[in-house]
């Protein structure tokens, strides 16, 4: 609660947020986070939820991801632009806020393209310990951009993942990941096809940029017990799985209102039968049927994962001593008069003079 006449925003710059991964180290956020996302999504019954808001354009899409439970309200500003590399910008861009909801004071402005990254492989990770057959070693990583060494690391830390097979349509994409894994304890083998890649796989990530739809995986390349993660179909008519994936497995999804909008099941009728992760994670509905299924991790994207990705960087921020106050909202000698602060009698204007 803030302080009478006096409030402050704690603001996490993007070098912030570098500075605070590196120190607390890559493993440690994404267990920190996935840690968060479990437990929130135990507490599922207890936000208020919705679809993103979604604005869509040629080249992209921007979106406002809010959620708030009767403590914590937070949303989440990101786009997704393709072709945003060719000026020298991510893909991907964000930025969010957590408030209190007895006030609406804002407390907490932060980065999340960084940490979108984060708390996307998080996910990832939290889904298929949930749906993958215990004792997965390798993974299939087909789309080697800006999301990949995050997915990598993530099953790589968090599910004991140790050799990936690697594919994406641009070669340097994939010397780039192997680049980066260098070090990591992965053993990396690059692929010429994405069937290539697949061969032999425990776990297939799906991970590309491309917004259209398109048929990465296809059933034959399918095999009893794999564990899809598809993670780049995630808004109208950008798919990554034909059909007849979905229709051969079984398909989980975060927040079903959404992700039948946007996830690769927008291919299918309206109801198509899924389930939602948390009743999985809260023992209400059975995960994998058994050792020879297929199960489809069809991931979008929630804003409760953000709600647990600021969380993690409020305390870890906090626990650190990092971030700035930002003076965000006026300071205001009365609250009942805004105009006030105009006045050349104003301590603030006066201090400027």
């Amino acid at each position: 609660m803030p302080s009478k006449n006096h409030f402050s925003t704690l603001y996490l710059s993007a070098p912030d947020v570098i500075a605070l991964v590196q120190r607390k180290g890559i493993e440690q956020c994404l267990r920190g986070i996935a840690d968060n996302i479990e437990a929130d999504f135990l507490r599922w019954s207890a936000f208020d939820k919705s679809a993103r808001v979604a604005s869509h354009s040629r080249d992209g899409v921007i979106e406002l991801m809010p959620i708030a439970d009767d403590q914590t309200y937070a949303f989440k500003y990101v786009n997704g632009h393709p072709k945003n590399t060719r000026w020298g910008l991510s893909t991907v861009m964000a930025f969010g806020v957590l408030a209190d909801v007895a006030t609406g004071a804002p407390l907490l402005l932060s980065e999340l393209t960084l940490t979108t990254a984060l708390r996307t492989a998080a996910m990832s990770a939290v889904a298929a310990r949930a749906l993958a057959r215990p004792g997965a070693r390798s993974m299939a990583l087909i789309g080697n951009g800006a999301q990949s060494e995050f997915q990598a690391l993530a099953f790589h830390h968090l599910l004991g993942i140790d050799t990936l097979r690697l594919f994406d349509t641009d070669p340097a994409a994939t010397t780039k990941l192997q680049a980066n894994l260098q070090g990591t304890g992965l053993r990396t083998v690059a692929c010429a096809s994405a069937a290539e890649a697949v061969r032999g796989a425990d776990i297939v990530t799906t991970v590309t940029a491309d917004k259209t739809n398109a048929t990465i995986l296809t059933p034959d390349m399918l095999a009893p017990g794999m564990h899809i993660n598809a993670v780049g179909g995630d808004c109208p008519g950008k798919t990554e799985l034909h059909a007849d994936v979905l229709r051969q497995a079984q398909v989980f999804v975060e927040y079903a209102p959404q992700t039948r909008i946007e996830g690769d099941i927008q291919q299918l009728p309206s109801d198509f039968a899924v389930t939602e992760l948390w009743e999985v994670l809260a023992g209400e509905r059975a995960g994998r049927a058994n050792d020879a299924a297929v199960t489809v991790f069809d991931s979008v994207g929630f804003a409760l994962e953000d709600f647990s990705a600021l969380r993690f960087l409020r305390d870890a921020a906090t626990e650190l001593g990092m971030g700035q106050p930002m003076e965000l909202i006026p300071e205001l000698q009365d609250p009942k008069n805004l105009f006030g602060v105009l006045s050349l009698r104003s301590p603030r204007l006066r201090a400027a003079a």
